[in-house]
């Protein structure tokens, strides 16, 4: 964004959507276990006479916890209202995020079984309000109803307590008052009294991932926070505490190895964050024999994470390849495709893995490669400028993003197979973003972008977004073949409406 505190707000929000990616259950009794397969969902939404659903549709988001990402799918409704989807699921059971185009604000958390359909039928009043809905398997109605207002509540609560300085203190004092702050937090669920006790639990375990990854896990940034909010003298220079290792022994209070955690939301981001944090180096696994990078890894992490074996750490090893897999588009090597049966034969992991695989071997062969370009001795009001003079001729889709925003990389997701039809046609696709994407994080997802690249400074970003009049991203600027500006947009609108907006330069005639 263009201004720090509308950056903040919209990292929050991005956060927010990314944790509403899961939901609850009646009673969540079922002991996680991995699966590979699919699982149906099917339903019907009922509207009074005279409301036309000709063009309604319904999405779900399903959380992949092997392979590390957030799957979506949508589905049109019929003239009676009849729906339904086939997902591909990585566990026997998985708690999903359904939305429907008719009451997009009010999305449900449902229940899928791997191998099982699942039945889903709501009413809506003429206000198209949920009036009722009805759920086979049986599911708790204030778990399904209930869940985003207690996240909302979370992710928006005032510590009673006054925010202290922590930036001159040591990290013991940072990570007490983390606690103290989470604990209070965390009584908005243990004083809701409708919503059931496993509800609570799994709110619980994911709201505690979710606050550690974005409040405490970056010790530098949380520094930087926590002066900003409570230094007077924003001129003042400070000194951020050099922490090693042992600053990540709050892991061992989140007890990991709870195969609990693989029905939250949170899990799999949390993991990338252990996979990629600089301090705690765990190495990329690449074609390393997995015993030996698990034996080297668990080096690492035991210590931390109170624990030496358990299935924890072969999740750890699944989301390693699937960082490969879903972050950098890059297909397993043949090397890594015998370590993996070596290691794991004909088990669920393997079976995901090369699911993943499949998938990314088709979006591989139309990808084209990231490049990476300076623009550090570009003058901020000649950013844009000196892209579109790079590539005269072309049609130019400028994305302005960052590897937080979740919309941003949903957009990207869904954008996908349409940019691969413009393969090797005269279009060309630059994105742009600045600091607050972490260099090391954007260095590993341009890497399943391709394209080309930029990574501008402070003020690079904010003449961009001021210029152009953008308050939010993902924002979107197009030119022409002779390098006007044709459109210029936020929110990524469908693809059919971007691919139209592409095919339309690219089909009137040069100068």
């Amino acid at each position: 964004m263009s201004r720090v505190f509308k950056s903040n707000l919209f990292y929050m929000f991005s956060l927010l959507c990314l944790l509403l990616c899961k939901q609850s259950v009646s009673k969540i009794v079922d002991v996680p276990k991995l699966a590979f397969g699919k699982a149906k969902l099917t339903g019907r939404l009922r509207v009074p006479d005279g409301i036309n659903i000709d063009s309604a549709f319904v999405k779900i988001t399903v959380s992949h916890p092997i392979s590390g990402e957030f799957v979506k799918y949508k589905a049109l409704v019929d003239r009676s209202g009849n729906f339904s989807i086939d997902a591909d699921v990585e566990t026997a059971v998985s708690y999903i995020r359904f939305s429907t185009s008719l009451n997009p604000g009010k999305p449900l958390f449902v229940k899928l079984k791997c191998a099982a359909n699942t039945r889903l039928d709501i009413t809506y009043n003429s206000d198209l309000d949920i009036e009722n809905i009805t759920v086979e398997p049986s599911i708790d109605q204030n778990d399904m109803t209930r869940y985003y207002g207690l996240i909302r509540k979370m992710i928006e609560y005032s510590p009673t307590r006054k925010r202290e300085p922590l930036y001159d203190k040591g990290t013991e004092d940072f990570l007490e008052y983390a606690r103290s702050l989470l604990s209070e937090i965390l009584t908005v669920v243990k004083n809701d009294t409708l919503i059931s006790k496993e509800l609570k639990s799994m709110l619980n375990n994911d709201f505690r991932l979710f606050f550690y990854k974005g409040a405490v896990f970056d010790y530098d940034k949380a520094m930087m926070a926590n002066y900003s909010i409570t230094n007077g003298d924003k001129e003042k220079k400070f000194v951020i505490k050099e922490i090693d290792r042992s600053y990540y022994r709050f892991l061992k209070e989140l007890k990991l190895n709870d195969p609990q955690y693989l029905y939250t939301s949170t899990f799999l981001e949390f993991q990338k964050q252990i996979l990629l944090d600089k301090t705690l180096a765990v190495t990329q696994i690449g074609e390393t024999d997995i015993s030996n990078w698990l034996s080297k890894t668990k080096i690492i992490l035991s210590d931390l994470v109170g624990f030496k074996d358990g299935l924890y750490y072969d999740i750890l090893a699944a989301n390693a390849y699937g960082r490969q897999l879903t972050e950098e588009l890059r297909p397993l090597s043949e090397i890594q495709k015998k370590n993996i049966l070596k290691y794991w034969g004909n088990k669920e992991i393997a079976k995901i893995l090369f699911r993943k695989n499949k998938e990314v071997v088709v979006l591989d062969k139309l990808k084209s490669p990231a490049v990476i370009n300076d623009a550090s001795q570009i003058a901020e009001d000649r950013i844009i400028e000196s892209i579109v003079s790079k590539h005269k001729g072309k049609v130019i889709l400028i994305d302005l993003w960052a590897t937080w925003c979740g919309p941003c990389l949903e957009a990207m997701q869904r954008f996908r197979t349409t940019k691969n039809e413009f393969h090797d046609k005269n279009v060309v696709f630059v994105y742009l973003t600045n600091s607050s994407s972490p260099r090391n994080l954007w260095e590993e997802k341009v890497k399943g972008i391709g394209n080309q690249h930029y990574y501008l400074n402070d003020a690079q970003w904010t003449y961009v977004m001021t210029f152009f009049d953008f308050q939010a991203i993902p924002s979107y600027l197009l030119f022409n073949k002779e390098g006007i500006l044709v459109k210029k947009f936020t929110a990524f609108p469908e693809n059919e409406y971007v691919k139209k907006m592409i095919d339309e330069q690219l089909d009137r005639p040069n100068n």
